[in-house]
C-alpha cells in the first residue's frame, strides 16, 4: 500500500549506515531519553551524521517510532 504513495510523493532518498542508526539511538537516549526502534531513528541519523543538512530557512521536523524496540543496552 505504501509504495505507490512513496511514488507519487518522494522525490530524493537519502541512505544512513548502520553506525549512523546506532548513534542517532544512543544520542536521542543520551540527551532526552527517547528510545527509538533503528528504522524511527533513520530521519534523525541524517541529520546527525550530516547526510542531510538544512536549507536556509527550511524547518524540519522528525517523526520517532520505537513500537519495535526491545529492552537494549545503548
Amino acid at each position: 500500500m505504501m509504495f505507490p504513495i512513496a511514488q507519487r510523493y518522494i522525490k530524493d532518498a537519502i541512505l544512513v549506515s548502520d553506525d549512523d542508526i546506532r548513534a542517532a539511538q544512543k544520542s536521542l537516549w543520551d540527551v532526552i531519553r527517547v528510545v527509538s526502534e533503528p528504522g524511527g531513528a533513520a530521519a534523525f541519523a541524517a541529520l546527525l551524521s550530516g547526510k542531510y543538512a538544512a536549507k536556509p530557512g527550511e524547518k524540519i521536523a522528525v517523526l520517532l517510532c520505537g513500537a519495535n524496540t526491545a529492552a537494549v543496552s545503548l
